[in-house]
């Protein structure tokens, strides 16, 4: 095997890692009917997968180096397989269906946070080119991976009926299974050289400039996460359409558009700015939170959650590279701590959402708009990183100077 082998396999964990985020959502409603799960357990439900994947972000930055990353990338897809598994059956075998699913939920949560540190350091360690179109293209996977969990998520439901669920759960374990033992066997490259020493944790900690970065990666997962994870029952309360037709109008359309974002950047990225693009998008993030949040017509609303969709798209990938520029020696702790600031966000904006909504009796739209926060703080953090970044670009040219 090859190291082409190494990144196909990577890619493949992406769609693993939208899986775990993702399928769930999409059965929020019917474990309300079904299991009898109120709004605040069913909001429970994603704080504890984003928490569970930031404290495994946390543990990882500092035990992956010694465990390995074939070690860990294979325990990350069979604890993600266990997870759907154990959803299928919990639920109905213990007293309490919310404890059967929070097992479960923790579970494969803890499989996607080892996926969200190893997966990207892994790619950025391999021979290739043009790293940042490469780290675009693989989180473009992540997005297809959503669209292909809702889309064939929703024509089981269709087909087969929504009460069937669990069946689609098993279906979902067959991916981790698999990619877990290809990951036996493809190569993987270190992320340093031999020569190349990795700046520790507390060496990371002491640098302003990684700072920046934490606070970028967390408003980056909540700007992210606030819409996608309520936007099938956005779209379901909205426009007072079937669970069907919700799910593809939701989830599916913002996934579609931040896949294209991320495939256009990994296709054209070399000859587009990353922080200028950055900066569109954050703008455009903004714009998409007001029209979803504020128009009164449910179509429109629609339309701005999938431009949200896209305006997100580079801001994941880019921050992971952005990182990767600024401290080329971070290593695993680097990508690790940015992991753990993303789920962090990611487990702050659609808490945020929830918990405004059920104030406001369920409106959704109240809790969008309180979430136009995260994009706003991105920007002006975006601003200082720029500073930073020049000032940085400035102390080197002046050392280069003297040295002359």
């Amino acid at each position: 095997m090859t190291y082409n082998h190494t990144i196909r396999s990577c890619f493949t964990g992406y769609i693993v890692q939208a899986v775990v985020n993702n399928f769930v959502p999409l059965l929020f409603l019917t474990f309300r009917s079904e299991l009898g799960l109120s709004l605040s357990q069913v909001t429970s439900l994603i704080t504890v997968n984003f928490s569970v994947q930031l404290l495994t972000d946390l543990a990882a930055a500092k035990y992956i180096d010694k465990i390995g990353y074939r070690a860990g990338m294979v325990l990350a897809h069979f604890l993600a397989a266990a997870g759907f598994i154990c959803l299928a059956f919990l639920p109905y075998i213990l007293p309490s269906a919310y404890a059967g699913i929070l097992i479960s939920v923790v579970m494969y949560a803890i499989g996607g946070g080892l996926l969200e540190v190893l997966v990207s350091p892994v790619v950025e360690a391999c021979p290739t080119d043009h790293k940042e179109k490469t780290m675009s293209m693989l989180h473009s996977f992540y997005c297809w991976g959503q669209m292909g969990v809702v889309f064939i998520s929703t024509v089981f439901f269709k087909t087969y009926g929504i009460e069937n669920w669990r069946i689609m759960a098993l279906i979902w374990a067959c991916i981790p299974l698999v990619n877990g033992i290809i990951f036996t066997r493809v190569p993987i490259a270190p992320l340093l050289s031999e020569d190349e020493e990795t700046i520790p944790v507390y060496g990371l900690l002491k640098s302003r400039i990684f700072w920046i970065l934490l606070m970028l990666m967390l408003c980056a997962g909540a700007c992210e996460l606030a819409v996608s994870q309520w936007s099938s029952a956005f779209a379901e309360q909205g426009l007072g359409v079937s669970k069907a037709v919700g799910d593809i109008a939701g989830p599916m359309f913002f996934a579609v558009l931040m896949g294209l974002a991320r495939l256009l950047y990994g296709k054209f990225g070399d000859r587009i700015n990353l922080v200028k693009f950055m900066t569109f998008s954050i703008c455009l993030c903004i714009a998409a939170y007001l029209v979803t949040a504020l128009s009164p017509i449910p179509a429109i609303s629609l339309m701005g959650c999938g431009i949200c969709g896209f305006s997100v798209g580079i801001l994941w990938p880019g921050v992971f590279s952005l990182g990767a520029a600024s401290l080329k020696s971070g290593g695993t702790g680097m990508f690790a701590l940015l992991a753990l600031a993303g789920d962090l966000g990611c487990n702050a904006g659609p808490t945020l959402v929830g918990f405004v909504s059920d104030i406001f009796g369920g409106e959704l739209s109240i809790g969008i708009l309180s979430a136009v926060i995260f994009p706003v703080m991105f920007i002006a953090v975006l601003m200082l990183y720029r500073r930073e970044a020049r000032t940085a670009s400035k102390g080197t040219q002046t050392q280069n100077v003297k040295a002359t």
